[in-house]
């Protein structure tokens, strides 16, 4: 039984193993986010190996990956609100297929270069943009039941955690066997995968409620913003995320240039590395239910953010025999991967407990903004300082950097919390009968 069944005290609903529209939807994003995770790891090999891109180059890639989310997160939440957000996803999908299946396209005419390679990935970005403060917004619809919205993110972080295991590896082995920018066919069939599956969803999507008054988009973008930051917890959660996913981006992008320049690892090496500890995340998304249900929600969420932000230490004390070096690397991104596992789906549980339906794309856009946003300045800062002091160097100033985090973490009130949040009144629902008749 969940907080919010311990709280209400009514009986569960079915499970969501009998909900076929959101299986459909859960089965076609899991094989989504295992392309994903081969595009991430051969995008940056791509960019290195075959153009020989320097540290500094290879920060703009990733950064170029993500800084959509810095200026189109809020526009395109406000967009979600507006829209079905399953037509969204489809369009979104299309663009990623076509554009990854281009890449090797390119490569085999000898046409592509890394001018090219960064103009694909940023435009990838944008597409992904559009489809992340969508899909979630979306799953409520499917699920219904906001005492499912738990089990729907476990559910969902088991499948971004075993990707992270399967996909570093498959894709060293593809990377290894076709040449990375070939590996990238496989991602683009994952969204084609995708796109059918959410084709084959007959749960119908509602049309959102026509405002009370005439909407204007830099209103609804600072009242997404204001909605976010003027909550506690969820002003909370964003700040700390923000910082959290610069330092795992900035850590990840060192690491693959400490790994390739100055340990000479082979791309299957750096795939099995994070395959191995990509575990961590899929034991972290599959005890979460069980953690959630038996402990207090804030002190979950206090020592799993500190898992996260206390791993990157091990990679910088990384010393002795080579099998030494690469056991303290897989503990590293183990204990981060673990705790990453457990806080994604207490956080994005309690930013949809917190949410009314109305707000809830332009809350998931702020989030957007603010957590991939950390993560593309995390990319660029990660191939800057890497340029200027080594990789190594640099990934000790990360270790040091997120280590810190964890003072403001003690001090955040989603640790004081018991359970989850009761739902929020909805700002742009339609008056009620009553509330019409005595206006």
């Amino acid at each position: 039984m969940t907080a919010t069944q311990a709280r209400t005290g009514e009986p569960a609903t079915e499970s969501l193993w009998r909900n076929g529209d959101f299986l459909r939807f859960w089965c076609g994003e899991t094989l989504s986010l295992l392309g994903t995770q081969v595009t991430n790891l051969a995008l940056p090999l791509t960019a290195l190996n075959a153009f020989h891109a320097t540290d500094e180059q290879l920060g703009v890639l990733r950064f170029l990956q993500l800084v959509p989310y810095l200026g189109l997160a809020l526009v395109f939440g406000v967009w979600a609100d507006r829209s079905r957000r399953r037509r969204l996803m489809l369009g979104a999908n299309l663009v990623r297929m076509l554009l990854l299946a281009l890449v090797p396209v390119l490569y085999w005419t000898d046409a592509l270069g890394l001018v090219p390679l960064l103009v694909i990935a940023c435009t990838v970005g944008v597409a992904s943009v559009l489809f992340d403060v969508s899909w979630m917004s979306y799953v409520p619809t499917l699920v219904r039941d906001p005492r499912h919205y738990v089990e729907a993110g476990a559910k969902m972080g088991m499948s971004s955690s075993a990707a992270d295991v399967a996909g570093p590896g498959l894709a060293g082995v593809l990377v290894g066997a076709l040449t990375a920018p070939v590996a990238l066919i496989v991602d683009a069939f994952s969204y084609l995968v995708s796109l059918i599956s959410l084709l084959l969803i007959r749960t119908p999507e509602p049309r959102p409620e026509p405002p009370a008054a005439r909407r204007h988009l830099p209103t609804e973008l600072r009242d997404g913003l204001r909605w976010v930051l003027r909550n506690p917890v969820l002003r909370s959660l964003a700040l700390i995320g923000f910082c959290c996913n610069f330092s795992m981006i900035t850590v990840w992008t060192m690491f693959l240039l400490y790994g390739t320049r100055d340990l000479h690892l082979d791309s299957t090496t750096l795939g099995g590395i994070l395959a191995t500890a990509s575990v961590g995340g899929l034991i972290g998304a599959a005890i979460s239910r069980k953690v959630i249900r038996r402990f207090r929600l804030g002190l979950v969420y206090l020592v799993a953010q500190s898992a996260l932000l206390i791993g990157p230490a091990l990679i910088a004390l990384a010393a002795g025999p080579r099998p030494v070096m690469l056991g303290m690397f897989v503990l590293s991104f183990f204990t981060t991967y673990l705790g990453l596992g457990v806080a994604g789906v207490l956080i994005v549980s309690l930013r949809q407990a917190s949410t009314p339906p109305s707000m809830m794309g332009r809350m998931t856009a702020a989030f957007r903004t603010l957590l991939f946003g950390g993560g593309a300045l995390g990319g660029l800062a990660a191939g800057l300082l890497s340029g200027r002091i080594g990789a190594h160097g640099a990934l000790a100033v990360a270790a040091t950097a997120s280590a810190a985090v964890l003072i403001p973490l003690a001090l955040s009130p989603v640790t004081r919390l018991r359970d989850l949040p009761p739902p929020p009144e909805d700002p742009g629902a339609p008056p009620r009968a009553d509330e019409r008749a005595a206006g």
